[in-house]
């Protein structure tokens, strides 16, 4: 037997119409004990009525009495079985709701796709008891693996199939799910294409990842453990197939944004590295140096992310200042405030800006652009200014001797207190050693 798209919607029950069912019993059962017990009372106090039912013979006092208890203790008890139900019905929705609302807020807060697609899996067998499952997504009009569970999922992941191939290939060209009882029945079923269990696959829950552009791959479910896909199941899974789509395209601009920054990162930094020759590789240096101390201080990963970039780009001001100007006093000044006007309208940029404005302050407050003293300077600031001039000082960009590693330290621990974060200096002259130079 196959159900499809809203040929299953049909025969199913939503909470609300079970409830509404329920109530209309307990209303009616209730409706029937108060006229029964009405017609007694009528029947044996009001005269005209009593004259005209004289056909019916007469019971006792005792035998009303029972009749009464009988029916109020039916009712009673139909009455706190029905509200049971009822209850039941609500708590089980209310759990459903609870765990879906918990999946959507999961998968929404996602942002990595290969992690994302491995939750969308999971929770897909979880919900449905699966044996087997995959998520197949249209690249270049052909379906793709890109997650699979079962037996044989090696054999499938990353391969291809056509669009209208299989059971998926027909939810991805229809946009309508399918649950099917048997599936060595079905006329489209493709054991090459849909066998992913390994095994022989006989029941099947098929849905579509929808966006308002159309299908955008499938989620595709085999043999439930232990009986057959509901529509309860392909409700829920509709739903969340529903929601998965949204989650994906958004984790798509994410990493396309992420690639994006990364691309741009490096064209700027090897512009930096041509145009001034004399600061070739100083970029990632300090991107190295600034490291060890985020490391030492127990940075998060998010924070450390931001830092680098920041390294990166903390001289780029530079591309706006010609080559012979860049080594003046008043135009060297000029490059905190450049670089962070070029890097600051740019959004995924954004919060460097500030690292990079505020890279040249110093702790007693005798830097430049905006002469800020102590904390009030941005901590990844303070950070890159150690690396920054430690850099300076063993390399050949600014000094035409370069320092040793030991007095490159010791002339950062002169400066500790005055041009630097004391504290910071102390963290860094602690963990680096020579070996970080190569």
């Amino acid at each position: 037997m196959i159900f499809v798209g809203k040929e299953s919607g049909s025969g199913k029950k939503s909470i609300i119409t079970e409830i509404k069912q329920k109530i209309r019993l307990f209303n009616t059962v209730t409706t029937f004990v108060i006229i029964v017990l009405l017609a007694i009372i009528v029947r044996y106090l009001f005269e005209p009525v009593s004259e005209a039912l004289d056909f019916l013979p007469d019971i006792s006092v005792t035998i009303i009495i029972v009749i009464v208890l009988c029916l109020t203790i039916i009712g009673l008890y139909i009455s706190r079985l029905v509200t049971s139900q009822t209850v039941q019905s609500i708590e089980k929705y209310s759990s459903r709701l609870d765990r879906i609302l918990h999946i959507t807020r999961d998968l929404r807060e996602e942002l990595y796709g290969d992690v994302l697609l491995n939750k969308i899996m999971e929770y897909s067998l979880l919900i449905t008891d699966s044996e087997a499952g995959s998520i197949l997504l249209i690249e270049n009009d052909s379906l793709v693996f890109k997650k699979v569970k079962g037996k044989r999922a090696s054999e499938f992941f990353g391969t291809s199939i056509p669009k209208g191939k299989g059971i998926a290939g027909w939810v991805a060209e229809n946009g309508k799910p399918v649950r099917i009882e048997n599936a060595k029945n079905d006329e489209r079923f493709d054991p090459d294409v849909d066998g992913i269990a390994g095994q022989q696959v006989d029941t099947i829950l098929c849905v579509p990842l929808m966006m308002k552009t159309g299908v955008v791959g499938v989620i595709a479910l085999l043999n439930k453990k232990g009986g057959l896909y509901t529509a309860r199941e392909e409700e829920m899974i509709t739903y969340l197939a529903d929601q998965a789509a949204i989650s994906i395209a958004r984790a798509k601009f994410y990493e396309d944004q992420k690639n994006y920054e990364i691309h741009l990162t490096n064209i700027l930094l090897e512009t930096i590295d041509t145009q001034i020759a004399e600061k070739m590789g100083h970029s990632k240096n300090v991107a190295r140096y600034s490291n060890i101390i985020a490391k030492a201080i127990n940075m998060s990963e998010q924070e450390r992310k931001r830092l680098y970039f920041a390294c990166l780009l903390h001289d780029v001001g530079f591309l706006k200042i010609k080559a012979e100007d860049n080594f003046k006093p008043e135009e060297f000044k000029k490059h905190p405030v450049i670089g962070y006007e070029m890097i600051k309208p740019i959004n995924f940029y954004a919060d460097i800006a500030p690292f990079i404005l505020y890279h040249h302050e110093r702790y007693d407050g005798f830097g430049y652009p905006t002469k800020l003293k102590g904390e009030a300077i941005p901590l990844e600031a303070r950070i890159i200014a150690i690396a920054d001039a430690f850099d300076a000082m063993i390399g050949d960009t600014s000094y035409k001797v370069p320092l040793n590693f030991d007095s490159a330290i010791e002339e950062l621990k002169r400066n500790a207190g005055t041009q630097f974060d004391f504290w910071l200096v102390e963290v860094f002259v602690n963990n680096i050693t020579p070996e970080h130079l190569r």
